[in-house]
């Protein structure tokens, strides 16, 4: 765990992940500075409970019973970076999308293509770990997003095309600028996402909202023109949270930044 001495983590991105956002990107930039760690205060932790610790961490994360947060705690970066890169993600992810189907499968739809399913963007349909895993400090996160490279999240593509052959009618909801919307389509096409009914980005009347206002203000016009959010799937419970909720909402692990 050396390489945790003198790193800049964004929100609670790993040093393995370590970034710089561009000011215009889809979440604020927050660099804290972590302390430095020495060898003897590492020798001192039991490797096992700091296994048991992060992992605690980690749920409370996922539960939301640690927002706001903006660091994951200098102990766990070591376990955020395994988690992410390893089986357990997968696993995760997996866990979600077959919970979502058996959920979708149970909908009655009314058949007027007004029942729809509201899913994310960015860690729930396509993947920016390659940016994380790549990209060092001083690169921004806007440039990443316009290579359009991001990868899909397989099992999420999986439980989208269910979404679609049910006939839910499917809606993109992100927090990306209004700007990245060429590129965007063009990402989420690469990864063989098709046949959305909406994609919504933030407009520039939008980018001094935080995301969970943004978020809920899109889905309440939604609702407002007819409408059901029947799905919604997310990482962030900014996602999720105030006006128009879904009746059932799946949140997808993300235990490298939170959005509020």
């Amino acid at each position: 765990m050396s390489f945790l001495k003198n790193i800049l983590i964004l929100f609670s991105i790993s040093p393995f992940f370590a970034c710089h956002c561009h000011e215009e990107s889809f979440f604020d930039p927050v660099i804290v500075q972590l302390p430095e760690i020495n060898g003897a205060q590492m020798e001192r932790w039991d490797l096992d409970e700091v296994y048991l610790e992060c992992t605690s961490w980690r749920v409370a994360v996922e539960a939301n019973n640690l927002s706001p947060w903006k660091t994951i705690p200098e102990e766990c970066c070591d376990y955020v970076q395994e988690y992410m890169t390893g089986k357990g993600y997968g696993i995760d992810l997996q866990r979600v999308s077959n919970e979502a189907a058996i959920y979708a499968r149970s909908v009655n739809l009314n058949g007027d293509g007004k029942d729809a399913w509201v899913f994310d963007v960015d860690e729930t349909l396509i993947s920016n770990l390659p940016y994380y895993d790549n990209h060092g400090y001083g690169t921004k996160f806007d440039e990443w997003v316009e290579t359009g490279m991001a990868t899909a999240i397989e099992p999420s593509l999986k439980l989208y095309e269910e979404v679609l052959n049910l006939g839910f009618k499917v809606i993109l909801l992100t927090g990306r600028s209004e700007r990245h919307r060429s590129i965007t389509v063009n990402n989420l096409l690469r990864a063989e996402f098709r046949q959305w009914e909406k994609l919504i980005l933030r407009s520039s009347e939008d980018h001094a909202k935080t995301a969970t206002k943004y978020k809920s203000d899109k889905r309440d016009e939604l609702v407002g023109v007819g409408y059901r959010i029947m799905g919604n799937s997310g990482d962030q419970w900014s996602d999720f949270l105030v006006l128009s909720v879904s009746e059932r909402s799946f949140k997808l692990s993300n235990p490298m930044y939170y959005i509020l």
